[in-house]
């Protein structure tokens, strides 16, 4: 499998029990900024890194399949000396560190998934192109640094000036003033391919350390959350040979940049519970 050179990323020194932090498709370890600093603070070690083709770390022309990407990340924890540790992934990030878990059960204490880790997209979507047409990125290559920025701030009122500045930070900017990101469409398209081809049931199957499923969910709505299934199902899996523990939170999508504060006491207390 072939590996990528080492991933971008930041290590927060702490004695307390080390937690790795994987971020979602498209996004970068940005977004963990508010739960990492919070969980430095609570005495962790922590270690958040860029996937290969997004944020800083570097982006081969592929392969961009899960278990490329798990390697990769348990390529940075080795000479680190982080295992066995928490691994936290958000959105894709989930179903990384789930691949992560399975594959290297010696580089995993326990994990966390953050809306995310618990869908099985082949099964919504049986057809791939259909996946790709419905879940492809908006075209944002282009568009001013300024009007993003605005944007993100009427979309995302009342967040911490920080998980702002992270989603900015999925971009690169341009000497014109505009932006890209960072994850070029091509690879975006075989991220995502990667995801859809994930054996979900199979994976959930293989992951023997406790799992925390925390699950977005929006305030005021009738339905719990369109993942209602996906959760059932892959709880259902794990309890068959792990324990596991389902919490729903009230937010969107990027739990861990909106609320950092509460995020980052599940993950401690996951850390450090028997």
């Amino acid at each position: 499998m072939a590996q990528t050179e080492e991933l971008h990323h930041v290590d927060l020194a702490g004695d307390g029990p080390p937690i790795v932090l994987v971020h979602g498709l498209a996004s970068c370890l940005r977004l963990w900024d508010g739960v990492a600093g919070r969980l430095q603070a609570l005495g962790h070690r922590v270690v958040a890194c860029d996937l290969r083709g997004h944020g800083l770390s570097p982006k081969p022309d592929g392969p961009y399949d899960v278990a490329t990407m798990a390697a990769d990340v348990a390529a940075l924890i080795e000479p680190l000396d982080l295992g066995p540790c928490l691994l936290a992934g958000q959105s894709y990030g989930g179903t990384v560190v789930m691949q992560l878990a399975a594959d290297r059960p010696d580089l995993a204490a326990r994990v966390v998934c953050i809306d995310g880790g618990f869908l099985d997209l082949g099964r919504r979507y049986p057809d791939w192109e259909r996946c790709w047409k419905e879940l492809a990125p908006p075209l944002l290559t282009g568009r001013p640094l300024a009007a993003l920025r605005l944007r993100m701030r009427s979309e995302r009122a009342g967040w911490p000036p920080e998980a702002l500045e992270g989603q900015l930070a999925c971009f690169e900017v341009r000497d014109d003033g505009t932006v890209a990101p960072w994850l070029t469409r091509e690879h975006h398209h075989d991220v995502l391919h990667g995801l859809w081809s994930v054996d979900a049931p199979a994976l959930w199957a293989r992951v023997a350390v406790p799992v925390l499923l925390v699950v977005a969910q929006r305030p005021g709505s009738q339905a719990r959350t369109k993942h209602h299934d996906d959760v059932s199902r892959c709880q259902a899996v794990l309890a068959e040979h792990t324990t596991s523990m389902v919490v729903w939170m009230d937010g969107d999508h990027d739990l861990h940049a909106q609320l950092p504060e509460p995020v980052a006491r599940l993950l401690h207390d996951w850390a450090g519970s028997g």
